[in-house]
């Protein structure tokens, strides 16, 4: 029996995905930064949840060697844990900016260095990488997710070239918008870390918080993202990247076609 590890599971895709893949059979290791969540976890059958803080490198070693102790294997990684900060970079704290990357960039990078020296020994493997569509293009009034998905963009298109002929498979996942708490926990991250009232920016947010619980285009529910992941794991040489909603086809295509110019004109307009 294949089994996967997913972190940040408390809620959203990761809970989905989990949820998803338990039905079809795996053994999953849900992850959650939480101590309640341990509970609410596995009140819902999940008797392998643990919990992984991933800004720590020493929970995420306790739980790849139990993993490791009790079944010998890992056979997939998903790194899914995130958080979006918005607002406008020059509004921006460095603090702030180094709260982002410490967990969406600096976790999923120490999550990935640990794990795979396991696949490597073991001769086969298979890491998704939780990126987005602002990976590939930036929207305004997000700078700081932007650029945390952009480094998560840079790090695995180098590991794919490191790990060539290696059986393990680096990969990436560019999803849209999803149904869960990410925009309503960026909108919170907004209100706690910017002066939205006194910014230049102050209209825009005024917009961004009045909308936050407006639909958003082209949305899908978070069981996209699970049916992606397990088409990954019955898949022998899965692809680089996978894009998940159409925005992300819309937008991945203005990018390749568009200038850069015409491209911020398109994107002007989405904010």
């Amino acid at each position: 029996m294949q089994n996967i590890v997913i972190t940040g599971c408390s809620t959203g895709i990761g809970l989905a995905t989990a949820q998803y893949l338990k039905e079809q059979g795996y053994k999953v290791y849900p992850t959650v930064k939480n101590e309640k969540d341990l509970t609410v976890l596995r009140a819902m059958g999940f008797d392998n949840v643990m919990k992984l803080d991933v800004r720590h490198s020493e929970e995420i070693a306790t739980v790849i060697s139990s993993i490791v102790k009790e079944d010998g294997k890992i056979d997939i990684w998903f790194n899914n844990a995130g958080f979006g900060q918005a607002g406008a970079v020059e509004d921006i704290r460095t603090d702030v900016l180094r709260e982002q990357f410490e967990t969406n960039v600096f976790g999923l990078h120490e999550c990935t260095r640990q794990i795979i020296p396991i696949m490597r020994k073991q001769g086969y493997g298979k890491i998704i990488q939780h990126s987005s569509v602002l990976g590939l293009i930036s929207l305004l009034g997000r700078g700081s997710y932007n650029a945390s998905k952009y480094a998560i963009e840079g790090l695995t298109d180098t590991l794919r070239l490191e790990l060539a002929g290696t059986n393990i498979y680096p990969i990436l996942l560019n999803t849209g918008p999803i149904t869960s708490s990410f925009r309503k926990n960026a909108m919170q991250k907004l209100k706690e870390n910017v002066d939205t009232e006194n910014s230049v920016f102050s209209d825009y947010y005024k917009k961004a918080l009045s909308a936050e619980k407006s639909k958003v285009p082209f949305n899908e529910e978070a069981i996209s993202v699970a049916k992606v992941v397990h088409k990954i794991i019955v898949t022998d040489k899965p692809k680089p990247r996978y894009y998940i909603t159409k925005a992300t086809y819309l937008l991945g295509y203005c990018k390749r076609m568009l200038s850069t110019s015409l491209l911020d004109n398109v994107l002007k307009k989405l904010a």
